[in-house]
């Protein structure tokens, strides 16, 4: 059996979630390959040599670019702030390795479109971080719309807010610079629209608002120095899907009481489905004549859930999603059909995202 060998660069939240997967995977699939820990990259050398010996990777590097010139990695994977998806994401493709990158793909179009071209030029795999996409659930949605469950699709309301902003006081971060992030509709908003697109299907036209609540925040904690912050905390959106349905957009990191609020109905001409990510192992669903919602849990008769457990309602979790994600990298780096988003699909998303910040800014209808 021949090895995968597996560069990780960053090792904040992101990054220890994708060692997690990356250790699971093989205890809950039977894999075409070995998976080889080869490196994980921190500009922190010190950081760097922790989290390589603690998480069971071979060696560290405190220069990414170290670990994408080793010729023990084959597959490498970015979790580092957006603004460095770039650079390191063309580098690993001009050297010909596969990439999964977290989302968004990039802080601009421009970025998002140079780096599908240079991957589809170089014939590499790539993926993209929309972890939510592999939740057994939302499959099954997704599968429930196209047989025709809900008959003709009509509306699409979605959501996802969270509170980690919502306090005026906490100071400037990564997150508050344009340049480094883009605000609530990149951070939050970039899933929604995925998930939109994966489960109602292209989007032609969007009109938008967008707002910066706290236009200042301290520049470090407790600090009188103010910064000024150029990005949203929230923005909404209506939006017009090629298949004649309509739908509502809406992200915030502001709202109290949401800690993962990625939600979202969808109603047909024979019925309404409703998922909550906060309640992540069900579904509810509404059919024409039934009176009311029923209750849809998860459980082993779904494709990926009986890895990880045998009984319905034993539920699944966060990394649950992303070892399932990264299961589907591995499928589709040894040539096997596997869902998922690649760089293509992560700059549809992106492409979408920039129509709704001009139809926001220019206060017009913005068709794709």
């Amino acid at each position: 059996m021949r090895q995968l060998g597996i560069g990780l660069i960053g090792t904040g939240f992101m990054g220890r979630a994708h060692a997690l997967a990356f250790r699971n995977v093989s205890a809950a699939f039977e894999l075409p390959v070995q998976l080889h820990l080869a490196a994980v990259s921190d500009a922190d050398a010190e950081r760097a040599r922790h989290c390589a010996t603690a998480w069971g990777f071979e060696r560290a590097h405190n220069d990414w670019q170290q670990l994408i010139t080793d010729p023990k990695v084959d597959l490498v994977a970015i979790t580092t702030p957006n603004h460095l998806h770039f650079p390191m994401a063309m580098a690993a493709i001009a050297a010909g390795k596969a990439v999964y990158c977290e989302k968004p793909l990039a802080v601009s179009l421009e970025q998002a479109d140079q780096m599908r071209l240079a991957a589809r030029t170089a014939g590499v795999v790539t993926r993209v971080g929309y972890n939510y996409q592999h939740n057994p659930m939302l499959v099954l949605a997704q599968q429930m719309i196209e047989r025709g469950d809900l008959g003709r699709i009509i509306s699409f309301q979605g959501e996802f807010s969270e509170d980690f902003m919502a306090d005026a006081n906490l100071p400037w971060s990564w997150r508050c610079e344009p340049g480094h992030a883009g605000g609530a509709l990149a951070d939050l908003g970039s899933h929604l629209l995925a998930m939109a697109r994966y489960l109602v299907g292209d989007i032609e036209a969007v009109c938008a608002d967008s707002q910066t609540v706290h236009p200042q925040r301290p520049a470090t904690l407790n600090s009188s120095e103010l910064r000024d912050i150029a990005v949203d905390d929230q923005t909404h959106a209506l939006l017009r899907f090629s298949n004649g349905a309509r739908g509502t957009f809406s992200s915030s990191w502001l709202k109290h009481g949401y800690k993962n609020h990625l939600s979202f109905e969808i109603s047909g001409t024979l019925g309404t489905l409703k998922f909550d990510q906060e309640r992540l192992n069900e579904l509810q669903l509404c059919k024409q004549g039934q009176g009311g919602f029923e209750r849809l849990l998860a459980g082993p008769a779904l494709p990926g859930y009986a890895a990880f457990s045998p009984a319905a309602g034993h539920q699944l979790g966060y990394n649950e999603l992303k070892t399932l994600e990264v299961h589907a990298v591995i499928q589709a780096c040894t040539g096997q059909p596997a869902p998922g988003p690649d760089f293509e699909e992560a700059w549809q998303v992106e492409r979408l995202a920039s129509a709704i910040r001009v139809a926001a800014q220019e206060q017009r209808w913005v068709t794709l």
